[in-house]
């Protein structure tokens, strides 16, 4: 997977040492070099969330992946939408899971956007459609990096098998998917159905975070990485989830400068709306 596993700092140093490099400056690039820049539900500060519009301007953006939560229709497919309900970014309403695929692709998934955020408003974004899972799979490929979240799964049950039959049929390679959700029962279920699948366990404090020894080695039982809330973690909490071998990927962070200053911490990857800015970041600009 694309810059999940890193070049350890002591091989690294030992290497430019012989270069006679100052391989102090060269780590500091070498950190920014490798942090997953996540377009979070696509490119959505600039096209609506959770389309084909938004994840392709993520691509173009330089986001490293394409972040897609799942929710369950009536008939059992899964599409790509961040509420349980499709009030907020439809001109529907009423819970996914009452309708069928076919009730929810007469809806509009885009006019909503151009109404709420006007200075990025574009006609194009009018009538555009709530994509399936499969529908994310044809249109970008089984080798794009994929970063999938079981949303609510308690609500859907029969999810995670669902979404390792897709990943299975589209024949996705494994190495560039990483899946996601805040229920580590879900999470768990994934990995009984499919060991091989990497998994993140998000996390949502409502005070400032604080990561225990028991925590830690709790999700590293199944989960290769967290995802925490950037607004409720230091840099002591970046760095002892860091030392422990676990990635992690805070959200959702808009600003360059909170985008900076989580790089400084130590952070693997960031969930962004605006994947342009975090690439400049990363590139220095």
């Amino acid at each position: 997977m694309k810059n999940i596993f890193k070049m350890g700092v002591g091989a690294l140093a030992l290497s430019l040492t012989f270069m006679g490099a100052d391989f102090s400056v060269v780590d500091a690039k070498e950190k920014h070099k490798d942090i997953l820049n996540v377009a979070h539900r696509g490119a959505s500060g600039y096209a609506p969330e959770h389309t084909i519009t938004s994840y392709k301007m993520g691509e173009k953006m330089h986001g490293d992946y394409i972040e897609v939560d799942l929710q369950m229709t009536k008939d059992g497919e899964l599409i790509a939408m961040h509420d349980e309900t499709l009030d907020r970014t439809t001109n529907g309403t009423g819970q996914v899971k009452d309708f069928t695929l076919e009730e929810i692709k007469q809806l509009d998934a885009g006019s909503w956007f151009n109404e709420k955020y006007p200075e990025q408003a574009k006609a194009e974004y009018e009538g555009l459609q709530v994509p399936t899972l499969e529908e994310v799979f044809e249109t970008f490929g089984k080798n794009a990096n994929y970063y999938i979240e079981t949303k609510s799964p308690e609500v859907y049950p029969g999810m995670e098998q669902k979404l390792v039959d897709v990943v299975n049929e589209y024949g996705i390679n494994k190495d560039k998917l990483l899946v996601q959700s805040f229920s580590s029962e879900s999470l768990l279920k994934m990995n009984e159905i499919d060991h091989s699948v990497k998994l993140v366990q998000l996390l949502d404090y409502t005070s400032p975070a604080e990561l225990t020894d028991k925590e830690v080695q709790s999700i590293k039982q199944y989960a290769m990485g967290i995802g925490p809330n950037s607004d409720m973690i230091d840099q002591e909490y970046v760095q002892k989830a860091v030392q422990n071998g676990l990635e992690i990927h805070p959200y959702t962070v808009n600003e360059k400068e909170e985008m900076q200053k989580l790089i400084d911490w130590g952070v693997t990857g960031i969930f962004t709306n605006f994947p342009d800015l975090l690439h400049e970041v990363i590139k220095g600009k």
